[in-house]
């Protein structure tokens, strides 16, 4: 029974991701693209400048040969308008749907252990937690940058980092939970979750401080508005993304978990009355 609930809540988890993605590619599409429009739109005028003020290495017809093997090296596969429409969609739909199938198995462990709260109060507070540790703080200290924006011979390093921040934030808030569960008997629920979320800040800020700085991650003369919109966008994407997922998931697991509690009832009293139909 068990192990049937679970599957039916990863079932449900994944419907509310690809739920909570279409959502959230709404916003991306809607807030996102116009400032992933105008950083493209700057570094191709930084890349016109700079190839105006570069002397040709070639003359005559040989420079329009290279002028014209460096325009189809250049030449983009896929074409912006279905990176910004079909690429978007799929890429935001298929994170959606993964991380959904991943809360609702955090949600399944979470049931019944972090209090005695119903099915919609663990889902809200499980999308509120992978919103926080899963985007928020890895956010805070690696901020989310433009495409095109920072040195591309830095990427791999960039996110590397920013994966370590995420491993680091899932695994000091999973601590955070342990340490306030194992204080509660001695400190009560409130102190042992003020001094389990206490604990965490001070783990995060050293983790902060440890970690590198992504300090080519923009490029200088990048226009600030720009940069603020675009964090602003991705901010608002993540947020709508796991606010719909909670809401979705909790209506969805407190119906199936009704349907399983219903079930369980009427199956209890029909096996006391079996040994006397013998």
């Amino acid at each position: 029974m068990y192990a049937s609930t679970v599957r039916g809540l990863l079932v449900r988890g994944m419907l509310a991701g690809l739920i909570a993605g279409l959502f959230a590619f709404a916003v991306a599409y809607v807030v996102g693209e116009p400032p992933v429009r105008g950083s493209i739109a700057v570094e191709e005028a930084q890349a016109a400048k700079d190839a105006a003020g570069a002397p040709s290495a070639h003359a005559g017809h040989g420079g329009d040969a290279a002028s014209g093997e460096a325009a189809e090296e250049e030449e983009e596969l896929v074409s912006r308008p279905v990176q910004s429409t079909f690429g978007l969609a799929t890429g935001v739909l298929v994170y959606g749907v993964a991380l959904g199938g991943i809360a609702s198995l955090a949600f399944s462990f979470a049931l019944g252990r972090v209090g005695g709260f119903s099915p919609r109060a663990t889902a809200a507070l499980t999308g509120a937690g992978a919103f926080a540790l899963v985007y928020l703080v890895p956010f805070l200290k690696y901020p989310a940058t433009p495409p095109a924006v920072g040195n591309p011979d830095t990427i791999g390093q960039r996110t590397t980092l920013f994966f370590l921040m995420i491993l680091l934030s899932v695994l000091l808030g999973v601590g955070a939970i342990i340490l306030g569960r194992r204080l509660a008997p001695r400190l009560g629920n409130w102190n042992a979750t003020l001094a389990a979320a206490g604990g965490f800040i001070v783990a995060t800020a050293l983790a902060f401080a440890v970690l590198p700085d992504n300090s080519d991650a923009v490029q200088p003369g990048f226009p600030a508005a720009l940069l603020w919109e675009f964090r602003v966008a991705s901010l608002a994407v993540q947020l709508v993304l796991w606010a719909v997922f909670a809401i979705v998931f909790g209506v969805l697991a407190q119906r199936l978990l009704a349907e399983r509690a219903e079930g369980t009832e009427a199956t209890a009293p029909a096996q006391q009355e079996a040994p006397a139909l013998g």
